[in-house]
């Protein structure tokens, strides 16, 4: 599985020079982000920022931590508030900030992983949290274990904690939320005659026969959807219904995935929910008006609300529950990101204390993120500051980012191991067939188990 890892990510990712550093301090000379979007994104001071990095002088008394993260606007953004906010109470603080594609990050892991040469390895790095538990699994001698960290982990969700989690340790320290909601157009539900409130904290069931409302007063789908296996994971989430147990692929026998395929297959077979396998179409499926809603991660608003002529006719529920299933709640996660420290970080009661005191203890960190940077918080405390219970016109006057970061408290654990890749592909392929060539639902899980088990075999 490891080699198996490696060349893929030959293939796709060009080999970094890697120049980095481990926590300084006093007199040390030199101190050397959730998604397709975090991968392609590219930085038009990346040059700039290396070499200014790379030379970057710890003075005397100055405590110094390396981090690299993608995306200037969000992760890199939220770093500098971070260093700003702890400099308060610890003037000699200095982050040195090296901007890296997730690619890279990933690629630079794994080179150093396999080198045995860990001391190329930053302070503080951000990984996306599907690719956490794999690389946990395949690198872990690359982690710095953080459960005694001090950080109080009951402040975040099971859900989201469970991607940087293995055998009960903790090795991240989740960042931004990933909380799925259900955005829905209010003036299209109010026009089949119902609320919004009609479409909170309902079943499957439930919401199909609300819908089939909304499409006969409107002509258009209740749903859009990206395509492919991603609401089926969410639907396998809201139930706690992990693929794998106790190390071993469990797709066959799972009650709650044969219930989300039969539910995604319904909402095609009935006009609920339409398809899109371009990325630019689904969006501007919500944008035009061509549907009536989407579930989705919460980072989906950021497209919904391009569309600036909708403002006041959206509003934001939860999922719906699968219907008879063990366990199935309204709450799921769907990407996002998480904080790591490196074996490579020799200040290690440094980055600790900078983290714990941050990300994962200040409510005026994440008060500043969200309007700025349209962060929105996987600390739960922070649902309670006046900027999270603020009401948004766009939402109808809906108080938005407490309800999410409420949503997200309630999400169940889930486990992929090592394997969440392999996993949505075999799904994918598996609801291909079910939805458009009518294929057996037990026989595609089936299928889909067999080809997870061999690929993770070899």
């Amino acid at each position: 599985m490891k080699k198996k890892l490696v060349g893929a990510l030959l293939i796709t990712a060009m080999m970094a020079t890697i120049l980095g550093g481990c926590g300084s301090s006093n007199d040390t000379a030199n101190a050397p982000a959730s998604t397709d979007a975090a991968e392609t994104s590219e930085s038009a001071a990346d040059s700039v920022t290396e070499t200014e990095s790379t030379e970057a002088e710890a003075a005397d008394g100055e405590e110094v931590l390396t981090v690299w993260c993608w995306d200037p606007t969000f992760n890199v953004y939220a770093m500098k508030q971070a260093e700003a906010i702890y400099q308060k109470d610890h003037p000699n603080f200095k982050l040195d900030i090296q901007e890296k594609v997730y690619t890279d990050i990933e690629q630079s892991i794994i080179t150093a992983a396999e080198a045995g040469n860990y001391d190329t390895l930053p302070d503080i790095f951000l990984m996306q949290d599907n690719s956490f538990q794999k690389n946990i699994a395949n690198y872990p001698e690359v982690f710095t274990e953080l459960s005694d960290s001090g950080i109080s982990f009951d402040d975040f969700s099971g859900g989201k904690l469970g991607d940087s989690t293995a055998d009960g340790k903790h090795y991240g320290i989740p960042f931004d939320n990933g909380a799925t909601i259900m955005a829905i157009r209010s003036d299209m539900v109010e026009a089949a005659g119902l609320t919004v409130e009609d479409f909170k904290d309902t079943t499957w069931s439930e919401f199909m026969g609300l819908a089939k409302k909304v499409v006969d007063a409107n002509g258009v789908p209740m749903l859009t959807s990206s395509g492919g296996s991603e609401i089926v994971i969410e639907m396998l989430q809201s139930a706690g219904a992990s693929p794998i147990v106790d190390g071993k692929v469990h797709l066959v026998d799972n009650a709650a995935l044969k219930e989300a395929i039969s539910v995604y297959k319904m909402l095609i077979d009935e006009g609920i929910m339409v398809d899109y396998t371009d990325w630019d179409q689904y969006i501007a499926s919500m944008n035009k008006g061509d549907a009536a809603g989407v579930i989705q991660g919460c980072w989906i608003m950021s497209s919904i609300q391009a569309a600036e002529d909708q403002s006041g006719k959206w509003a934001i529920v939860n999922m719906p529950a699968l219907d008879d299933v063990d366990g199935a709640t309204n709450f799921a996660n769907c990407g996002g990101a998480s904080w790591a420290v490196s074996s490579n970080c020799q200040n290690t009661e440094l980055a600790f204390d900078f983290l714990k005191t941050t990300f994962g203890g200040s409510v005026e960190l994440y008060d500043e993120l969200l309007p700025n940077a349209g962060v929105i918080s996987s600390y739960l405390p922070a649902a309670q500051s006046d900027v999270y219970n603020q009401n948004s016109d766009f939402y109808g006057g809906q108080a938005v980012y407490k309800d999410i970061v409420e949503f997200a408290g309630k999400v169940p654990a889930i486990n992929y191991g090592a394997y969440y890749n392999d996993i949505r592909s075999a799904l994918t392929d598996a609801i291909t067939n079910v939805v458009q060539n009518g294929a057996d639902i037990d026989g595609e899980i089936q299928n889909a188990q067999d080809t997870v088990e061999f690929n993770i075999s070899e």
